[in-house]
């Protein structure tokens, strides 16, 4: 059922490989780019859910897609911003040193909650999202935001520091909101 809160989570998805080819080898317009097309894919995260509330429109589908499509862009751009170079010709990475740690947290808390939600699917248990986990989001959006608009203004640090340290209170939140996930899976392991 194509509803607009359905097209807004399936446009993040149709973004990653735009974002993915724009990351690839950046120049500071190209981060310019990524950072305008990232914050507007961001934003159709909150109103996806927002107008399928609002209107009724809650479909399975959705339900199914939009963790999807949060997981496919956080992680590719997480990726490709390891990867990436601040400025061309620089050695070190966009994300480099100690603030891959937090990336690692946020990775790996992603597949560690999908393969939750997997095994809970056929015994008809839900993880609901938690508003923490809400602000984990807005965490990871905002880390991710700041550290590709940094590659366009490398002149400002502070724009890249923003998003280091948005980035590492997004993997504080992640440890928080993947241990109460897990807590509530594993009373429904044997």
């Amino acid at each position: 059922m194509l509803t607009l809160p359905n097209i807004l989570t399936l446009s993040r998805i149709f973004a990653v490989p735009i974002l993915v080819w724009l990351l690839w080898k950046p120049s500071p317009i190209d981060y310019a780019i990524t950072w305008v097309l990232f914050s507007i894919v961001a934003i159709t995260d909150y109103f996806d859910g927002y107008l399928a509330r609002a209107q009724g429109q809650i479909s399975r589908l959705g339900q199914f897609l939009d963790p999807i499509a949060d997981k496919i862009m956080v992680v590719a751009v997480l990726i490709m911003l390891i990867a990436s170079r601040k400025v061309p010709d620089e050695p070190e990475p966009v994300i480099a040193g100690l603030t891959v740690i937090p990336a690692l947290i946020i990775l790996l808390r992603e597949i560690i909650v999908s393969g939750l939600r997997e095994f809970l699917g056929p015994l008809n248990v839900s993880l609901p999202v938690s508003r923490l986990a809400k602000w984990k989001t807005t965490f990871q959006l905002v880390a991710l935001g700041a550290l590709i608009l940094g590659g366009a203004v490398p002149q400002h640090e502070w724009v890249h520091q923003v998003g280091v340290y948005s980035l590492w209170a997004a993997a504080v939140l992640t440890l928080i909101t993947g241990y109460d996930y897990l807590r509530v899976g594993l009373k429904h392991m044997d």
